[in-house]
Parts: structure tokens; C-alpha cells; sequence
């Protein structure tokens, strides 16, 4: 496998990285990991650059509780039994078909998935069965809601401790293909046309991204676990998104359905410095309200006035 990292995401094309194999049962903490010792799942050296570059990405998704998080083990699903190889082999056409749909780019991400160990487990071993309820009573559709890899602490807040005090997440490559915007409290469970293929939660700045059930088994592939620990207070560090603000994405799915590629970048860099603080709310309408013209500006200026920040 080829991986590195590259900002928030993985690329898999650029460093060659190799696992080597041990002898689990000599391990201390076998009985722990005892459950990801099946066929095809190896722990990885933590001296390697793959297990690094996976801590790195979690601990940063983590935010202010990466600094209080101990990452314990790394186990990665080599898919080598048959059913692994046909799973890989699925994956790998349906990516191509989503490819050949989208003009040439299946738009591959890593992401993260919590879940109980035992949960994570049948994951591995027979792939998705249910969607879980929706977190805090929020539902942004039915379907399989995984978070990118600079957000793991939002599927981390589903990842429940086991009787070792350890808790699991998947990290898996999920085909996204062309996503559409999925509002709070929807009850979507299907693309909305053939156009199509997967959700998010905020075009600009997605926490959530949404598999629909019908594909959760062709366009999720499972490629790690990663085995942490958490202070017993970890939820104080988890800020829950006020209700207000879930009306940017709606904004900006209105705004992508009448201007053009360049306008929307321009948009996407006005919202970033203003999560970055570095211009104020006024100043980012005024630049909107110059870049998109009062008329259609007037339309959605009442939902953008209503928010008091991101």
C-alpha cells in the first residue's frame, strides 16, 4: 500500500510503506487486541512511517483532546483471505465505475468510523449491517455518517470504551464520487437524482460524510482499526454545533446551483479566513453581497444574517 498524508487527507500514491508481520500471541497485550487477530489483521511497528502518519492524523482530528489521547495500537487489514480479496477486488470496480461517472475521479477520501469494539469487529469480518441513530437526535439522513480525517474527534465521540478502557475507530477509503448537501434533520436515504452519489453535511467544510445504505458495502472499505484511550471527561472537549449555524450549508447549496466553479472557490476562501478570524462577519457579507450581486443576494441575506459565526 502507498500512503502519506497531505493536509487532511491521505494520497496514496507517493510513499511506498511496508508492515512487518510478528508474532501476536508473544505480545503483552495480546488479550486485549485478541478480537483484531483474525485472518488478515496485523498490528502495525509503531516505529513505522504508516503507523505514524496514521497517530498524526488521528491525534490532529482530535483538536485540544489529541494532546490528552494515547493512541495504543494500530491494527491494518491486509485483506488476504478470499473474502478479503473479493471485498478489495469490489471496491476497487466500483471505484472505477464511479470514476468513469464523474468525468475520471471516484473523489476517494480516508475517513473515520467509531463504533463498539465488537461493532468494529463485525465491520471487518462481514461488513455494515445497520445505520446507527442519529448523534444528539440530529439526523443528516439515513445512511452510513463517517467523518473526515481531519475530524475524528466527531466519530470518536461514538467510539465506546471497552473493558480495558480502550476505545476503536475504523479509518476506511470512501467513495464520495459527487456529493450533495444533506441539511439537518433530514430524512434522505437516497441520492436525490443519478447525479449523485454521497452526502456532506457542509460543502465548504464537512464534518459528516453521508454512504447511503444502499452502497454501504460497495463504497466503504475498512483499512485500519486504531485502539486509543481517552480521559473519562473527553465529552467536555466536544463542542456540539449550535443551531444556527446549520443553515451555512444550505446557504451555500443555493449558492453552488447558480455560480460558477471560480466564484465558489473565491466563496470557499472568504469563509475560511473568516473561521480563521482573519476577516469579521460584516466584511465577509460585504465581499459575498460584491461577488454575488444584490438580487440574488437579498434571497439568502436573511438565513447569512441570522448566524453569528461558525
Amino acid at each position: 500500500m502507498h500512503m502519506i498524508m497531505d493536509h487532511t487527507d491521505f494520497d496514496e500514491d507517493q510513499v511506498s510503506i511496508t508492515v512487518d508481520s510478528e508474532c501476536e500471541s508473544s505480545n503483552p497485550d495480546f488479550e486485549k487486541f485478541k478480537f483484531f487477530s483474525g485472518d488478515g489483521m496485523i498490528r502495525l511497528d509503531e516505529a513505522k512511517d504508516e503507523h505514524c502518519v496514521i497517530k498524526k492524523s488521528f491525534l490532529t482530528g482530535m483538536g485540544l483532546l489529541g494532546k490528552e489521547s494515547d493512541v495504543v495500537a494500530i491494527h491494518k487489514n491486509l485483506y488476504s483471505s478470499r473474502t478479503g480479496l473479493v471485498r478489495m477486488e469490489a471496491f476497487r470496480i466500483f471505484s472505477a465505475a464511479v470514476a468513469e461517472k464523474c468525468g475520471g475521479d471516484a473523489n476517494v477520501k480516508y475517513a473515520w468510523y467509531g463504533g463498539s469494539r465488537d461493532e468494529v469487529c463485525g465491520i471487518i469480518d462481514h461488513g455494515f449491517s445497520r445505520c446507527k441513530e442519529p448523534q444528539n437526535g440530529v439526523s443528516y439522513g439515513v445512511g452510513i455518517h463517517l467523518s473526515p480525517t481531519n475530524a475524528a474527534l466527531d466519530s470518536a465521540m461514538l467510539a465506546e470504551e471497552d473493558e480495558n478502557g480502550l476505545r476503536h475507530m475504523l479509518l476506511c477509503r470512501v467513495i464520495l464520487g459527487k456529493s450533495e448537501v444533506v441539511r439537518a434533520g433530514s430524512g434522505q436515504f437516497e441520492p436525490s437524482s443519478e447525479n449523485f452519489d454521497s452526502g456532506i453535511d457542509n460543502p465548504l467544510a464537512p464534518k459528516k460524510y453521508i454512504i447511503w445504505r444502499a452502497y454501504m458495502n460497495s463504497h466503504i472499505f475498512p483499512n485500519y482499526i486504531i485502539s486509543f484511550r481517552t480521559p473519562k471527561n473527553y465529552y467536555y472537549y466536544y463542542k456540539k454545533p449550535k443551531s444556527p449555524n446549520m443553515k451555512f450549508p444550505m446557504l451555500f447549496n443555493i449558492l453552488s446551483n447558480f455560480l460558477d466553479s471560480s466564484k465558489m472557490k473565491l466563496i470557499s476562501r472568504y469563509y475560511k479566513d473568516f473561521r480563521e478570524n482573519k476577516i469579521n462577519r460584516s466584511l465577509l457579507i460585504r465581499r459575498l453581497r460584491q461577488l454575488i450581486g444584490d438580487r440574488p443576494f437579498v434571497a439568502c441575506e436573511k438565513d447569512l444574517c441570522s448566524c453569528s459565526g461558525i
